[in-house]
């Protein structure tokens, strides 16, 4: 790997497109190296995945107005819909196809200097590859690519620092990963990633407080504005430039400003990409900082006869947890039983509270509004605080694999004045966990979460496309659309009429 220093730059300056962070990343997505075996697997692992819990969201609310408003802008040759047959505009696609897989936080996850959910890349490159009939091997590159630019972007530039939501980083993967799929010039792509970024860049309100479905649409709209830039750069249209570094750019207005100077990893000329082997996906459908929490919760509860005896309950952990969905957050929205679904999935209290109870955690149960409301989990709930350990912290920035950790030590006070402390570093699944995931845990996960909604045969025959996916011919990418029961989908609500 090769580390970029990024500052601003005034116009004045002798600024070389060239080192402009936008053209070094175009130079990355234009290299024609192989993809690595493992890092071709892990993305073939991935796609399954999305197709999980695109299966057990598709007839929520937020899902289904995505996949109407899809249905509004039919195309001849066009892109598949999760659920349904037909033939859709890409980006329209790629919209309700986003929303579907982020509607849970139930996929894929990297946590560095900030956060993100690479398996978003997957839908626009999936939409675009099928409008246009890329390869599979093409499809392939071109996640590899998403996947190596976003956790790179990642490691390098803090965004929520400054309250800048992280699908910024992911409107300029996405545009890159597109640029790597249809073989695009490094001066198109340049000009794509510039577009996207400009046009993603929005506050983290949208994960603050009362949580909205917005936290679901705010990755699909990356993706679909990600395809529309990647269109106008194709018909020789510019972007604003340089959009990391000049002196009314992102950085310095948005960022850590002029005197700030960020180190961005990125692979060297002819070197693979394999970024994807450095993310992990989800047993349990929260936020990615409280994994490690409920596995710690179903191992404590074990050791506790009653839960009734519980005096209070305080998790030590890392600050991005303490602050993003602790206690450090100041939201008192995180202890409200008629809080949003997306709030609760934020809130590490509730969830400690939930798994310790129950053992388990399910994404519909676990969240149920008679489940938030039951009177011993309130009561549960409101005596557990997070405090960060900057011990924790700096596991969690750490840059060594083995060392690095997303999870939190519990202090347990009984009543009697007993204390119980357990604590666990990295969730079950993840792949320095107790029980990593691998293909068949991936497998297991997607019929678990497809049963009742996708029939046996789909189920198999979307699993066979998978397999083959790196040898398919042009236009093999359309198999990849899964088409849903259509009894399931009679039971999504009834969406109001909108402008489309």
């Amino acid at each position: 790997m090769q580390i970029h220093d990024v500052r601003t730059h005034r116009s004045a300056e002798d600024f070389p497109r060239h080192e402009h962070l936008a053209a070094k990343i175009a130079k990355v997505a234009a290299d024609p190296v192989a993809v690595p075996a493992d890092t071709q697997e892990m993305v073939l692992n991935r796609i399954i995945d999305n197709a999980s819990v695109s299966a057990a969201s598709v007839i929520r609310r937020p899902v289904t107005v995505a996949r109407v408003q899809a249905q509004a802008h039919p195309a001849t040759t066009g892109s598949g819909v999760f659920g349904i047959t037909g033939s859709y505009s890409p980006e329209w696609a790629a919209w309700a196809n986003g929303v579907a897989v982020r509607e849970l936080d139930f996929h894929d996850t990297f946590l560095a200097a900030e956060y993100s959910h690479p398996g978003d890349n997957i839908p626009p490159l999936v939409a675009v590859a099928q409008r246009l009939g890329a390869t599979g091997a093409d499809l392939i590159r071109g996640l590899a690519t998403a996947y190596e630019i976003q956790i790179d972007l990642v490691k390098g530039i803090c965004l929520h620092k400054h309250k800048i939501d992280h699908v910024a980083h992911l409107g300029a993967s996405a545009a890159a990963g597109i640029g790597t799929m249809l073989h695009l010039d490094e001066d198109t792509i340049y000009n794509a990633i510039g577009q996207a970024l400009h046009l993603t860049t929005s506050t983290r309100q949208s994960r603050k407080g009362l949580i909205s479905s917005w936290k679901a649409y705010a990755p699909a709209y990356a993706g679909k504005v990600a395809i529309e830039a990647v269109d106008r750069a194709m018909r020789g249209e510019g972007s604003p430039s340089p959009i990391w570094e000049g002196e009314d750019g992102v950085i310095a207005w948005l960022l850590d400003g002029p005197e700030h100077t960020y180190q961005v990893p990125l692979p060297a000329p002819g070197e693979p990409k394999r970024a994807i082997l450095d993310s992990y996906t989800k047993e349990h459908s929260a936020e990615y900082q409280s994994q490690a929490p409920i596995d710690l919760a179903r191992r404590m509860r074990e050791k506790i006869s009653n839960l009734d005896d519980i005096e209070s309950i305080v998790l030590h952990t890392s600050n991005h947890t303490h602050v993003v969905i602790g206690t450090g957050s100041g939201d008192p929205q995180k202890f409200d039983p008629d809080a949003s679904r997306e709030t609760l999935d934020h809130s590490v209290m509730y969830i400690f509270a939930v798994a310790l109870q129950d053992g388990t955690w399910h994404h519909e149960r676990s969240y149920a509004p008679e489940r938030a409301h039951r009177p011993d989990t309130v009561e549960l709930w409101r005596k557990i605080s997070t405090v960060e350990d900057p011990e924790w912290t700096r596991r969690y920035h750490s840059l060594d694999p083995a060392e690095k950790a997303f999870g939190a030590r519990a202090v347990i006070t009984l009543k009697n004045g007993e204390v119980i402390t357990d604590e666990l570093a990295v969730a079950d699944a993840h792949p320095l966990g107790a029980r990593p995931f691998a293909r068949q845990q991936y497998i297991n996960k997607f019929l678990e979460l497809s049963e009742g909604v996708v029939e046996s045969a789909e189920q198999q025959r979307f699993l066979a496309v998978v397999d083959g996916l790196a040898d398919a011919p042009a236009g093999g990418a359309d198999a990849l659309n899964i088409v849903v029961d259509p009894i399931v989908l009679d039971k999504a609500p009834t969406i109001g009429a909108g402008i489309f």
